[in-house]
């Protein structure tokens, strides 16, 4: 591949059948399936896609999910189970690049989970093997953290792709490490909500007045963390997505889950107060699938009519679901290195110095 040719990029921003990891994993297939139909060189797969995220931890209290706990630890599944060699075996018949977050369970513990991530590569290996370094908030009440050994940037026959999981995207040391690797197109997974309050109207205080913000009207602006406002999902991903686009002069590929009707009725049913967790469901932020360039800037993709091949130009996805789709062009990595090669001509290395243990923990060594 020279480095003029386009690379076509497929984000799925499609919901899990919610708890089920064997139709889960079918549909997963059939996206690869429509996605190589059309050309797509990388398909890519929202946070923990298989079998679900776990967004009841947001919303109901601990005790009352332990049922909710128990199928996910029975639907997550193994990197070496059936559901991942069905999905590699996909990945090499249709000769794409697979990223795929999922819920992993191990061989040495019946309920430790991770937050993981695979890339396939176009002969079904697995390029890398990434666990979530930390859950973040409510998501440690379902997975251990991980550790630096997924910490990798793959360099593959369309470009050096690296993956962080949700608010791994945060960590600039974690960041900077896939700098230094050289990405090109860095991918970040999110869930489909990710609440941190209940939306408003939903559980009103009586004669509580939630001051608007509007400097206009002769008062002071107030934060919207003062205000009470629910974590702005889609403006927060993509704000540390572009910054980590403008830094490494590379692609980003943002790719969400969608929540689909089976999550929220099973996420309803048993909870103490199942009315305010419909609505706080129905009613959060989505969040949205989208691309940018080299410079942090929005590039808008397209979708694919499955009838009639006809291209529709998206911003992005966030109300229904589908696969959105881009074409790169990695020459546009390069220009920026001019400015701010941070791993390169405009580092001091003489000055900072970052190690990394790439090291895979395990929970007993035998000698």
């Amino acid at each position: 591949m020279t480095m003029s040719d386009l690379v076509r990029i497929a984000a799925c921003h499609a919901s899990p059948v919610f708890l089920s990891a064997k139709a889960t994993t079918a549909k997963a297939i059939s996206l690869i399936q429509e996605a190589a139909k059309n050309k797509a060189n990388l398909v890519v797969f929202p946070e923990s896609y298989i079998p679900a995220f776990p967004i009841w931890s947001a919303l109901r209290a601990p005790t009352e999910n332990h049922d909710l706990f128990k199928r996910m630890a029975l639907e997550s599944i193994y990197v070496d189970g059936d559901e991942v060699n069905a999905i590699r075996a996909t990945a090499k018949q249709f000769g794409v690049l697979v990223n795929l977050g999922f819920s992993e369970k191990v061989r040495y513990s019946s309920a430790t989970l991770f937050n993981s991530n695979l890339l396939i590569g176009t002969d079904g290996e697995i390029l890398v093997h990434h666990r979530k370094l930390m859950p973040t908030f409510y998501e440690k009440l379902t997975w251990a953290p991980g550790d630096g050994h997924g910490l990798q940037v793959a360099d593959t026959s369309f470009g050096k792709i690296g993956v962080l999981i949700c608010g791994e995207n945060t960590n600039p040391l974690a960041l900077y490490s896939f700098t230094a690797q050289g990405e090109q197109i860095h991918i970040s997974s999110w869930p489909a909500i990710w609440p941190t309050r209940l939306p408003p109207g939903i559980l009103p205080t009586p004669g509580e007045e939630i001051p608007n913000g509007n400097a206009s009207d002769g008062k002071a602006a107030v934060s919207s963390v003062a205000r009470g406002v629910n974590y702005d999902n889609v403006a927060a991903n993509r704000t540390r997505a572009a910054a980590h686009c403008f830094e490494a002069k590379c692609f980003g590929i943002l790719c969400a889950g969608y929540l689909g009707t089976d999550a929220i009725e099973i996420i309803t049913s048993g909870a103490s107060n199942p009315k305010v967790v419909s609505q706080a469901l129905q009613k959060s932020s989505r969040g949205a699938t989208m691309f940018l360039d080299p410079t942090g800037t929005l590039l808008p993709g397209f979708t694919i009519d499955s009838k009639t091949s006809a291209q529709e130009q998206k911003d992005f996805l966030q109300e229904a679901e589908g696969i959105l789709y881009a074409d790169f062009d990695l020459g546009d990595c390069i220009e920026g290195k001019q400015y701010h090669d941070l791993a390169g001509g405009y580092q001091r290395l003489d000055v900072f110095e970052l190690k990394v243990d790439r090291r895979r923990r395990q929970p007993v060594v035998f000698k």
